[in-house]
Protein backbone atom coordinates (compact mmCIF):
# COMPACT_ATOMS: atom_id res chain seq x y z
CA UNK A 1 0.00 0.00 0.00
CA UNK A 2 1.67 3.24 -1.15
CA UNK A 3 0.69 6.77 -0.21
CA UNK A 4 2.45 10.09 -0.61
CA UNK A 5 4.00 11.92 2.33
CA UNK A 6 1.88 15.01 1.60
CA UNK A 7 -1.58 13.48 1.58
CA UNK A 8 -3.01 10.08 0.75
CA UNK A 9 -6.34 8.35 0.97
CA UNK A 10 -6.03 7.49 4.65
CA UNK A 11 -4.77 10.98 5.57
CA UNK A 12 -7.06 13.08 3.36
CA UNK A 13 -9.49 13.89 6.17
CA UNK A 14 -6.72 14.99 8.52
CA UNK A 15 -4.96 17.19 5.96
CA UNK A 16 -8.20 18.83 4.85
CA UNK A 17 -9.25 19.61 8.42
CA UNK A 18 -5.77 20.34 9.78
CA UNK A 19 -3.34 21.53 7.06
CA UNK A 20 -0.67 22.29 9.67
CA UNK A 21 -0.42 18.60 10.54
CA UNK A 22 1.56 17.86 7.36
CA UNK A 23 4.66 19.73 8.58
CA UNK A 24 4.38 18.22 12.07
CA UNK A 25 4.05 14.64 10.80
CA UNK A 26 7.17 15.17 8.66
CA UNK A 27 9.15 15.73 11.90
CA UNK A 28 8.13 12.37 13.39
CA UNK A 29 10.30 9.23 13.15
CA UNK A 30 8.96 6.39 11.00
CA UNK A 31 6.33 4.44 12.88
CA UNK A 32 7.18 0.75 13.22
CA UNK A 33 4.78 -1.74 11.73
CA UNK A 34 2.47 -3.79 13.94
CA UNK A 35 1.06 -7.29 13.78
CA UNK A 36 -2.37 -5.77 13.03
CA UNK A 37 -1.02 -3.72 10.13
CA UNK A 38 0.89 -6.71 8.77
CA UNK A 39 -2.23 -8.85 9.05
CA UNK A 40 -4.18 -6.26 7.10
CA UNK A 41 -1.50 -6.14 4.39
CA UNK A 42 -1.52 -9.93 4.18
CA UNK A 43 -5.29 -9.97 3.64
CA UNK A 44 -5.15 -7.14 1.07
CA UNK A 45 -2.45 -8.97 -0.89
CA UNK A 46 -4.27 -12.30 -0.73
CA UNK A 47 -7.54 -10.81 -1.99
CA UNK A 48 -5.70 -8.98 -4.79
CA UNK A 49 -4.07 -12.26 -5.85
CA UNK A 50 -7.47 -13.95 -5.87
CA UNK A 51 -9.06 -11.33 -8.13
CA UNK A 52 -6.00 -11.21 -10.38
CA UNK A 53 -5.99 -14.97 -10.90
CA UNK A 54 -8.30 -17.91 -11.54
CA UNK A 55 -7.52 -20.05 -8.49
CA UNK A 56 -10.16 -20.55 -5.79
CA UNK A 57 -9.74 -18.47 -2.59
CA UNK A 58 -8.97 -21.55 -0.49
CA UNK A 59 -5.78 -22.09 -2.50
CA UNK A 60 -4.29 -19.02 -0.79
CA UNK A 61 -4.31 -20.65 2.66
CA UNK A 62 -0.83 -20.65 4.20
CA UNK A 63 0.32 -17.49 2.45
CA UNK A 64 2.72 -15.41 4.58
CA UNK A 65 3.64 -11.75 4.90
CA UNK A 66 5.99 -10.35 7.57
CA UNK A 67 5.56 -13.52 9.65
CA UNK A 68 1.76 -13.27 9.32
CA UNK A 69 0.11 -16.42 7.96
CA UNK A 70 -3.25 -16.70 6.21
CA UNK A 71 -4.69 -19.22 8.65
CA UNK A 72 -8.02 -21.00 8.37
CA UNK A 73 -9.40 -18.64 11.04
CA UNK A 74 -8.33 -15.50 9.14
CA UNK A 75 -9.70 -16.98 5.94
CA UNK A 76 -13.07 -17.83 7.50
CA UNK A 77 -13.49 -14.66 9.57
CA UNK A 78 -12.15 -11.98 7.24
CA UNK A 79 -11.02 -12.93 3.75
CA UNK A 80 -13.98 -15.06 2.64
CA UNK A 81 -16.65 -12.66 4.03
CA UNK A 82 -14.92 -9.77 2.21
CA UNK A 83 -14.97 -11.65 -1.10
CA UNK A 84 -18.61 -12.69 -0.61
CA UNK A 85 -19.60 -9.10 0.19
CA UNK A 86 -18.10 -7.91 -3.10
CA UNK A 87 -19.78 -10.76 -4.98
CA UNK A 88 -23.10 -9.55 -3.56
CA UNK A 89 -22.51 -6.18 -5.24
CA UNK A 90 -22.15 -7.93 -8.58
CA UNK A 91 -24.56 -10.90 -8.53
CA UNK A 92 -24.67 -11.13 -12.34
CA UNK A 93 -20.88 -11.11 -12.67
CA UNK A 94 -20.96 -8.05 -14.97
CA UNK A 95 -18.33 -5.94 -13.27
CA UNK A 96 -15.05 -5.04 -14.96
CA UNK A 97 -12.46 -4.21 -12.36
CA UNK A 98 -8.89 -3.33 -11.40
CA UNK A 99 -7.20 -4.24 -8.10
CA UNK A 100 -4.35 -2.65 -6.12
CA UNK A 101 -3.82 0.28 -8.49
CA UNK A 102 -1.45 3.20 -7.90
CA UNK A 103 -3.45 6.37 -8.65
CA UNK A 104 -2.31 10.01 -8.72
CA UNK A 105 -3.39 13.56 -9.56
CA UNK A 106 -0.75 14.20 -12.22
CA UNK A 107 0.22 17.84 -12.72
CA UNK A 108 -2.70 19.05 -10.59
CA UNK A 109 -1.06 17.81 -7.37
CA UNK A 110 2.44 16.53 -8.12
CA UNK A 111 3.72 13.88 -5.70
CA UNK A 112 0.22 13.19 -4.35
CA UNK A 113 -0.83 9.58 -4.89
CA UNK A 114 -2.34 6.53 -3.24
CA UNK A 115 -3.22 2.86 -3.77
CA UNK A 116 -6.79 1.79 -4.40
CA UNK A 117 -7.96 -1.61 -3.21
CA UNK A 118 -10.60 -2.19 -5.89
CA UNK A 119 -12.14 -0.16 -8.72
CA UNK A 120 -15.05 -1.48 -10.77
CA UNK A 121 -17.63 -0.56 -13.39
CA UNK A 122 -21.15 -1.88 -14.05
CA UNK A 123 -23.19 -0.08 -16.73
CA UNK A 124 -23.22 3.63 -15.81
CA UNK A 125 -21.98 3.11 -12.24
CA UNK A 126 -18.36 3.28 -11.11
CA UNK A 127 -17.34 1.52 -7.88
CA UNK A 128 -14.63 2.50 -5.41
CA UNK A 129 -14.19 -0.28 -2.84
CA UNK A 130 -11.94 -0.32 0.20
CA UNK A 131 -11.32 -3.30 2.49
CA UNK A 132 -11.12 -2.62 6.24
CA UNK A 133 -9.91 -5.58 8.27
CA UNK A 134 -9.44 -3.88 11.64
CA UNK A 135 -11.79 -4.78 14.49
CA UNK A 136 -11.70 -1.61 16.55
CA UNK A 137 -13.64 1.09 14.69
CA UNK A 138 -16.56 0.85 12.26
CA UNK A 139 -15.92 2.93 9.13
CA UNK A 140 -18.78 4.65 7.27
CA UNK A 141 -18.67 5.16 3.50
CA UNK A 142 -20.88 8.27 3.56
CA UNK A 143 -18.87 11.36 2.53
CA UNK A 144 -15.73 9.31 3.24
CA UNK A 145 -12.67 11.43 2.30
CA UNK A 146 -10.49 8.38 1.67
CA UNK A 147 -12.86 6.94 -0.94
CA UNK A 148 -13.39 10.33 -2.56
CA UNK A 149 -9.61 10.80 -2.71
CA UNK A 150 -9.28 7.48 -4.53
CA UNK A 151 -12.11 8.33 -6.94
CA UNK A 152 -10.65 11.76 -7.76
CA UNK A 153 -7.13 10.40 -8.25
CA UNK A 154 -8.32 7.43 -10.31
CA UNK A 155 -10.20 9.77 -12.67
CA UNK A 156 -6.83 11.38 -13.49
CA UNK A 157 -4.91 8.10 -13.81
CA UNK A 158 -4.75 6.89 -17.44
CA UNK A 159 -4.63 3.18 -16.58
CA UNK A 160 -7.98 3.24 -14.74
CA UNK A 161 -9.82 6.37 -15.93
CA UNK A 162 -12.04 4.04 -17.99
CA UNK A 163 -13.79 3.10 -14.74
CA UNK A 164 -15.28 6.61 -14.52
CA UNK A 165 -15.65 7.57 -18.19
CA UNK A 166 -19.26 8.67 -18.84
CA UNK A 167 -20.34 7.26 -15.46
CA UNK A 168 -23.35 9.04 -13.98
CA UNK A 169 -23.09 7.42 -10.55
CA UNK A 170 -20.21 6.54 -8.26
CA UNK A 171 -20.68 4.03 -5.47
CA UNK A 172 -18.25 4.30 -2.57
CA UNK A 173 -18.12 1.05 -0.61
CA UNK A 174 -16.44 0.02 2.64
CA UNK A 175 -16.27 -3.74 3.18
CA UNK A 176 -15.44 -4.46 6.82
CA UNK A 177 -16.03 -8.14 7.69
CA UNK A 178 -16.75 -7.51 11.37
CA UNK A 179 -19.26 -4.74 10.66
CA UNK A 180 -20.59 -5.60 7.21
CA UNK A 181 -20.85 -3.32 4.18
CA UNK A 182 -21.34 0.46 4.09
CA UNK A 183 -22.36 2.02 0.74
CA UNK A 184 -22.75 5.62 -0.36
CA UNK A 185 -23.82 6.70 -3.83
CA UNK A 186 -22.51 10.00 -5.17
CA UNK A 187 -21.84 11.76 -8.48
CA UNK A 188 -18.81 12.88 -10.51
CA UNK A 189 -19.82 16.46 -9.65
CA UNK A 190 -19.42 15.77 -5.92
CA UNK A 191 -16.00 14.18 -6.49
CA UNK A 192 -14.94 17.23 -8.54
CA UNK A 193 -15.87 19.49 -5.61
CA UNK A 194 -13.92 17.27 -3.23
CA UNK A 195 -10.89 17.56 -5.51
CA UNK A 196 -11.10 21.37 -5.39
CA UNK A 197 -11.26 21.27 -1.59
CA UNK A 198 -8.30 18.89 -1.47
CA UNK A 199 -6.19 21.18 -3.68
CA UNK A 200 -6.96 24.12 -1.38
CA UNK A 201 -5.96 22.10 1.68
CA UNK A 202 -2.66 21.01 0.13
CA UNK A 203 -1.84 24.62 -0.86
CA UNK A 204 -2.57 25.70 2.73
CA UNK A 205 -0.40 22.90 4.09
CA UNK A 206 2.55 24.10 2.00
CA UNK A 207 2.50 27.53 3.69
CA UNK A 208 4.64 28.20 6.79
CA UNK A 209 2.69 28.10 10.06
CA UNK A 210 -0.29 26.40 8.43
CA UNK A 211 -3.32 26.26 10.70
CA UNK A 212 -3.72 23.42 13.20
CA UNK A 213 -7.15 22.17 14.26
CA UNK A 214 -8.07 19.52 16.83
CA UNK A 215 -10.86 17.05 16.16
CA UNK A 216 -11.76 13.46 15.37
CA UNK A 217 -9.01 13.38 12.74
CA UNK A 218 -6.40 13.62 15.53
CA UNK A 219 -7.00 9.99 16.45
CA UNK A 220 -4.71 8.62 13.72
CA UNK A 221 -2.27 11.53 13.52
CA UNK A 222 1.35 10.52 14.12
CA UNK A 223 2.23 14.04 15.29
CA UNK A 224 -0.02 14.05 18.38
CA UNK A 225 2.95 13.93 20.81
CA UNK A 226 4.40 17.20 19.49
CA UNK A 227 1.23 19.02 18.42
CA UNK A 228 0.92 22.37 20.23
CA UNK A 229 -2.87 22.12 20.13
CA UNK A 230 -2.73 18.82 22.00
CA UNK A 231 0.05 19.78 24.41
CA UNK A 232 -1.71 23.07 25.12
CA UNK A 233 -4.89 21.20 25.97
CA UNK A 234 -2.95 19.02 28.40
CA UNK A 235 -1.38 22.04 30.10
CA UNK A 236 -4.78 23.71 30.46
CA UNK A 237 -6.37 20.52 31.78
CA UNK A 238 -3.70 20.13 34.47
CA UNK A 239 -4.40 23.65 35.70
CA UNK A 240 -8.19 23.27 35.77
CA UNK A 241 -9.74 22.71 39.23
CA UNK A 242 -12.34 19.97 38.92
CA UNK A 243 -14.22 20.62 42.15
CA UNK A 244 -17.81 21.73 41.75
CA UNK A 245 -17.77 21.72 37.94
CA UNK A 246 -21.33 21.89 36.51
CA UNK A 247 -22.65 18.99 34.44
CA UNK A 248 -22.44 20.84 31.11
CA UNK A 249 -18.76 21.62 31.74
CA UNK A 250 -18.12 17.97 32.61
CA UNK A 251 -19.66 16.96 29.27
CA UNK A 252 -17.35 19.33 27.39
CA UNK A 253 -14.30 18.07 29.29
CA UNK A 254 -15.21 14.44 28.52
CA UNK A 255 -15.01 15.13 24.77
CA UNK A 256 -11.58 16.68 25.31
CA UNK A 257 -10.59 13.71 27.46
CA UNK A 258 -10.98 11.36 24.49
CA UNK A 259 -8.45 13.42 22.53
CA UNK A 260 -6.10 13.62 25.51
CA UNK A 261 -6.25 9.87 26.09
CA UNK A 262 -5.19 9.30 22.49
CA UNK A 263 -2.41 11.87 22.96
CA UNK A 264 -1.16 10.09 26.09
CA UNK A 265 -1.05 6.75 24.25
CA UNK A 266 0.90 8.34 21.40
CA UNK A 267 3.41 9.98 23.76
CA UNK A 268 4.05 6.68 25.53
CA UNK A 269 4.41 4.81 22.23
CA UNK A 270 6.86 7.42 20.94
CA UNK A 271 8.92 7.32 24.14
CA UNK A 272 9.18 3.51 23.98
CA UNK A 273 10.15 3.67 20.31
CA UNK A 274 12.89 6.22 21.09
CA UNK A 275 14.30 4.21 24.00
CA UNK A 276 14.27 1.00 21.94
CA UNK A 277 16.46 2.91 19.48
CA UNK A 278 18.91 3.88 22.28
CA UNK A 279 17.61 7.44 22.69
CA UNK A 280 17.62 8.61 26.32
CA UNK A 281 14.32 9.95 27.64
CA UNK A 282 15.09 11.84 30.89
CA UNK A 283 13.39 10.31 33.90
CA UNK A 284 12.43 7.05 32.19
CA UNK A 285 13.94 3.69 31.23
CA UNK A 286 12.89 0.39 29.68
CA UNK A 287 12.42 -2.50 32.10
CA UNK A 288 11.28 -6.10 31.68
CA UNK A 289 7.61 -6.75 32.26
CA UNK A 290 6.60 -8.90 35.23
CA UNK A 291 7.36 -12.53 34.51
CA UNK A 292 4.49 -15.00 34.34
CA UNK A 293 5.38 -18.53 35.41
CA UNK A 294 4.61 -21.30 32.95
CA UNK A 295 5.46 -24.94 32.51
CA UNK A 296 8.57 -25.77 30.51
CA UNK A 297 6.59 -28.72 29.13
CA UNK A 298 3.05 -29.46 30.30
CA UNK A 299 3.17 -33.20 29.62
CA UNK A 300 6.44 -33.61 31.50
CA UNK A 301 5.08 -31.58 34.41
CA UNK A 302 1.96 -33.78 34.66
CA UNK A 303 4.05 -36.95 34.42
CA UNK A 304 6.34 -35.87 37.29
CA UNK A 305 3.64 -34.41 39.52
CA UNK A 306 1.28 -37.37 39.10
CA UNK A 307 3.77 -39.38 41.18
CA UNK A 308 2.68 -37.32 44.17
CA UNK A 309 -1.01 -36.59 43.57
CA UNK A 310 -3.75 -38.05 41.31
CA UNK A 311 -3.64 -36.68 37.75
CA UNK A 312 -7.29 -35.57 37.96
CA UNK A 313 -6.22 -33.02 40.58
CA UNK A 314 -3.62 -31.54 38.23
CA UNK A 315 -5.60 -31.07 35.04
CA UNK A 316 -8.69 -28.92 34.49
CA UNK A 317 -11.17 -29.19 31.64
CA UNK A 318 -13.88 -26.67 30.71
CA UNK A 319 -16.30 -25.98 27.90
CA UNK A 320 -15.04 -23.56 25.27
CA UNK A 321 -16.48 -20.02 25.23
CA UNK A 322 -19.61 -19.38 23.10
CA UNK A 323 -17.48 -17.45 20.58
CA UNK A 324 -15.06 -20.38 20.16
CA UNK A 325 -17.91 -22.91 20.00
CA UNK A 326 -19.53 -20.85 17.20
CA UNK A 327 -16.32 -21.13 15.17
CA UNK A 328 -16.29 -24.91 15.69
CA UNK A 329 -19.94 -25.20 14.60
CA UNK A 330 -19.33 -22.87 11.64
CA UNK A 331 -16.86 -25.35 10.16
CA UNK A 332 -19.66 -27.94 10.22
CA UNK A 333 -22.18 -25.39 8.85
CA UNK A 334 -24.24 -25.58 12.03
CA UNK A 335 -25.88 -22.62 13.79
CA UNK A 336 -25.54 -22.26 17.55
CA UNK A 337 -28.86 -23.52 19.04
CA UNK A 338 -30.95 -20.89 20.80
CA UNK A 339 -31.31 -20.82 24.56
CA UNK A 340 -27.77 -21.98 25.37
CA UNK A 341 -26.14 -18.57 25.75
CA UNK A 342 -26.95 -15.53 27.83
CA UNK A 343 -25.17 -12.17 27.68
CA UNK A 344 -24.47 -10.80 31.15
CA UNK A 345 -23.07 -7.29 31.50
CA UNK A 346 -20.20 -6.93 33.97
CA UNK A 347 -21.45 -3.48 34.93
CA UNK A 348 -21.93 -0.06 33.37
CA UNK A 349 -19.64 2.13 31.35
CA UNK A 350 -19.87 5.60 29.92
CA UNK A 351 -20.64 6.36 26.25
CA UNK A 352 -21.52 9.41 24.17
CA UNK A 353 -25.17 10.20 23.42
CA UNK A 354 -24.85 9.05 19.80
CA UNK A 355 -23.86 5.53 20.91
CA UNK A 356 -26.54 3.09 19.61
CA UNK A 357 -26.80 1.23 22.93
CA UNK A 358 -29.76 2.21 25.16
CA UNK A 359 -29.07 4.07 28.38
CA UNK A 360 -29.13 1.99 31.56
CA UNK A 361 -32.05 2.73 33.85
CA UNK A 362 -31.03 3.51 37.41
CA UNK A 363 -33.80 1.47 39.05
CA UNK A 364 -33.35 2.86 42.55
CA UNK A 365 -33.54 6.45 41.40
CA UNK A 366 -36.53 5.72 39.13
CA UNK A 367 -38.49 4.14 41.99
CA UNK A 368 -37.60 6.93 44.38
CA UNK A 369 -38.76 9.54 41.89
CA UNK A 370 -41.99 7.64 41.19
CA UNK A 371 -42.82 7.12 44.90
CA UNK A 372 -42.15 10.77 45.69
CA UNK A 373 -44.94 11.73 43.30
CA UNK A 374 -47.38 9.57 45.28
CA UNK A 375 -46.69 11.28 48.59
Amino acid sequence: MKHSNIVGGSTAKRVMECPGSVALVAQMPPKPSSTYADEGTLLHNAIADYFDGDAPPISLLGRTYEKQVLTQELFDDKMLPAIQALDALDPDNKMEYAVETLVSFGDLLPDVFGSTDFLGRIDDTAYVVDWKFGDGVRVDATENPQLMFYAAAAMRTPSVDWVFKDATKIKCVIIQPRYGVSEWETTPKRIAQFEKDLVKAVKKAEKPNAKLNAGEHCRWCAAKPICPIMTGAVDRALRTPLENLPADAIGAYLKNAELLEEWIKSVRALAIQMMENSVTVPGYKLVAKRGVRQWVDEQTAVKVLSKFVPEKELVETSVLSPAKIEKVLKKHKIELPEGLVVSISSGTTMASEDDPRPAVMQIGQQLTAALSKLV
